[in-house]
């Protein structure tokens, strides 16, 4: 649990910094004003979909870099405390990351288009519009963990170096294993 708690914690407190990051390298939008709304002067063109793709990619970056690190770090029996953290800690990382990235200038925003006339435009914030995309940082990390571990074989097959049942001729916890148990003999010796 406390694997999980502390895994989740920091990842999770990756995503502001990874929006004030968005923030800063998204492409500016331009609005323009109309009766009081902002709305996108070309809403099918380049700045949106850079600003998602800015997003993204940054999420994605990060997701990889935590998977790596917590597979780095982490040992024999916390694994699935580990794959959590990396889940909830990726998904809140990067929820913050589009919060944060979006607040940045929003107030400034707003007086712009408080103040503005019919027809006048405005520069804009960045704003997540595909929202499915929020989960590229938790999946890219469990994913690059379940690859790595693929790979490197860090974990051995089996339960080699702990008492109970899974090798060949124990039996543990007062249940009969019969699939680690040899056929053919009685493993517990002669039944009265």
């Amino acid at each position: 649990m406390r694997t999980w708690a502390v895994t989740s914690a920091a990842i999770a407190l990756l995503g502001p910094f990874a929006g004030l990051l968005w923030a800063a390298v998204a492409p500016t939008v331009r609005y323009l004003v109309v009766r009081g709304e902002a709305l996108p002067a070309d809403p099918e063109g380049q700045g949106p979909i850079g600003i998602d793709g800015w997003y993204a990619l940054i999420c994605a970056v990060a997701g990889l870099l935590c998977g790596a690190l917590a597979y780095w770090r982490g040992g024999r029996g916390n694994d699935v405390p580990l794959l959590l953290g990396l889940t909830t800690g990726g998904l809140a990382a990067a929820l913050l990351a589009a919060y944060v990235g979006h607040r940045v200038g929003l107030s400034g925003f707003e007086r712009s288009v408080a103040a503005a006339t019919d027809g006048a435009g405005v520069t804009g914030v960045a704003e997540l519009r595909a929202r499915g995309l929020a989960v590229i940082w938790p999946l890219l990390a469990v994913g690059l963990y379940g690859v790595l571990e693929l790979l490197v074989k860090r974990l051995p097959a089996g339960d080699r170096r702990r008492p109970g049942a899974g090798e060949p001729q124990q039996v543990g916890g007062g249940e009969l294993d019969l699939e680690a148990a040899p056929a053919g003999r009685d493993v517990d010796g002669a039944e009265r």
